[in-house]
């Protein structure tokens, strides 16, 4: 049997990058996949057609997470169209770095809402119908730079920090109800967006890194596919770091 098989997960900004892995690797576990994009409708389109051929349930929505009412909105459509939620990871995000100095309050507020809010609305949307099959696996990204924090970058730190805070208080709140709250911590992972960047920077980011290489999104997707399923049955409030290293 596959490890996800009969569950469904909702995944929050999958068009591309460790969303994409993440919806991936969740279909080939056997997993019913809902998964959110914001604009590219072209790449979700594909994406739902790639992971139908894996044999499980796959339906992209079109839907903004830092809204609330578009998170009840989707929570309701994907229980209408799939009948239940058994796993939420918390995905979407963005970045606006700056130095402090030289940061606007709109560039502070534009990523606290998305990554961070986008939390808040989509747990809120989803612990109704966990809270009355009494299981559940809420899984949060957040980041190495949540953990240890990182210059220019004060407000995508506050918001990845936010997100432990908010995982562990609700694991603490609904852990009598057999629902588990986790969060990943990725560090250096080479998506459509690093492949932008200079070579040079990019090996010097490499040599940092203990394990001497960046990570995937399917790095990140193995951990998810282990919170997800059963195998972690007795592990919740944790931040797990996927980074290689990065931070020991």
């Amino acid at each position: 049997m596959k490890l996800l098989e009969g569950k469904t997960a909702i995944i929050t900004g999958a068009s591309r990058g460790i969303g994409k892995g993440i919806a991936t690797v969740f279909a080939q576990y056997g997993a019913n996949v809902a998964f959110t994009y914001s604009a590219s409708v072209e790449a979700a389109n594909a994406l739902e057609t790639e992971l139908q051929a894996f044999g499980t349930t796959v339906k992209g929505y079109q839907s903004n997470a830092a809204n609330f009412d578009e998170a009840q909105q989707l929570a309701s459509d994907v229980i209408a169209d799939f009948g239940g939620i058994d796993i939420l990871i918390n995905n979407a995000g963005i970045t606006k770095d700056n130095l402090l100095m030289r940061m606007g309050e709109d560039d502070f507020d534009k990523v606290i809402e998305v990554n961070l809010k986008s939390v808040f609305n989509m747990t809120k949307a989803v612990q109704r119908t966990m809270l009355k099959q009494r299981k559940g696996s809420i899984i949060n990204m957040s980041s190495v730079v949540g953990v240890k924090g990182n210059a220019g970058q004060t407000n995508y730190a506050a918001s990845k920090a936010g997100i432990i805070g908010f995982s562990k208080s609700v694991a603490l709140e609904l852990g009598s109800r057999n629902i588990r709250s986790n969060v990943i911590a990725p560090g250096f992972i080479e998506t459509e967006m690093t492949a932008k960047l200079d070579e040079a920077t990019v090996a010097g980011w490499r040599s940092g890194i203990p394990l001497k290489r960046g990570g995937s999104p399917e790095d990140i997707a193995n951990a998810c596919v282990f919170l997800a399923s059963d195998l972690s049955a007795y592990i919740t409030g944790q931040t797990i770091n996927v980074d290689g290293g990065m931070l020991t």
